[in-house]
């Protein structure tokens, strides 16, 4: 059964933002991420799939700085990225992770300010006396953390602790966080998980959200039919190798694809939402 909807899906035609060339990890013996490459477009949402110990958390770990590629390279506004995750976050791409990673005796508010810290420019000791610097960059912060509540559906919340809010909305928080460092990419590790049907299309509106504000986007998914009716373009790895990159339609239909991810039993009538598991 095909996935992909009839709703419109815009085309990106705009700069590349990110390029991964080549980009290759190794731990020891296991080849986790072998020669892949990635391009992204302004305004783009590309999706990024296959089956468990695929090794696409790995790959996203290489491109923001958390790991150091064995080999390759990965450049972002056609500049080389430094294997470092704050010169990463600094230079425009930021992101979420498969587990969430929230402050949770923090309010929803902090954890969007932290995320915020690092576009301020006040020094060690303007920071400890309160000097007038610090007092108007803490103000602009909480004044523009509030406006990424608001924008995440969050604007309510602004007091709750992080560990008190439901998992969708931590979800969303942790969106919040990534948009507070003034990216120009997103990159967005299964943010989905776990959530029920409602959360999931909450989810994909925002996700058009962000994309519509000017952000590129790119997705890592197990709910086949979320990624083929977000994307435009879909990247799926397999063993660590990219086995096909295009549109939605063309990586559903491959039977390469059929047979590595989706499956191939007779009882398979249409793809399956959710496929829960871990991640290389």
């Amino acid at each position: 059964m095909t996935v992909v909807e009839d709703a419109a899906r815009p085309q990106a035609a705009g700069e590349t933002v990110l390029e991964a060339t080549g980009v290759t990890m190794r731990f020891g013996g296991l080849l986790a991420v072998n020669d892949v490459n990635l391009t992204v477009r302004e305004g783009e949402i590309v999706g990024l799939i296959g089956p468990n110990g695929a090794g696409k958390t790995t790959f996203f770990n290489c491109l923001t700085g958390l790991y150091k590629p064995t080999s390759g390279q990965v450049r972002f506004s056609g500049t080389p990225l430094p294997p470092k995750p704050r010169a990463v976050v600094r230079a425009g791409m930021a992101r979420t992770f498969q587990n969430i990673r929230l402050f949770a005796n923090m309010t929803a508010l902090e954890n969007v300010m932290v995320g915020r810290y690092c576009r301020t420019s006040a020094g060690a000791l303007t920071s400890v006396l309160h000097g007038p610097k610090f007092r108007r960059e803490e103000e602009a912060t909480r004044a523009r953390a509030q406006e990424l509540l608001e924008f995440v559906g969050l604007g309510r919340s602004a007091e709750h602790l992080a560990r008190n809010m439901p998992y969708g909305d931590q979800r969303r928080l942790e969106i919040a966080r990534a948009l507070a460092t003034d990216p120009k990419l997103i990159l967005l590790d299964e943010p989905t998980a776990g959530m029920n049907p409602q959360e999931t299309r909450q989810a994909s509106d925002l996700i058009f959200k962000i994309r519509d504000s000017g952000l590129s986007v790119v997705v890592i998914e197990h709910d086949m039919r979320f990624i083929f009716n977000l994307c435009d373009r879909v990247l799926c790895l397999v063993r660590g190798e990219a086995l096909i990159e295009g549109t939605p339609e063309e990586v559903q239909s491959d039977p390469r694809v059929i047979e590595a991810y989706i499956g191939t039993g007779e009882d398979d009538d249409e793809v399956e939402d959710d496929v829960p598991g871990g991640e290389v």
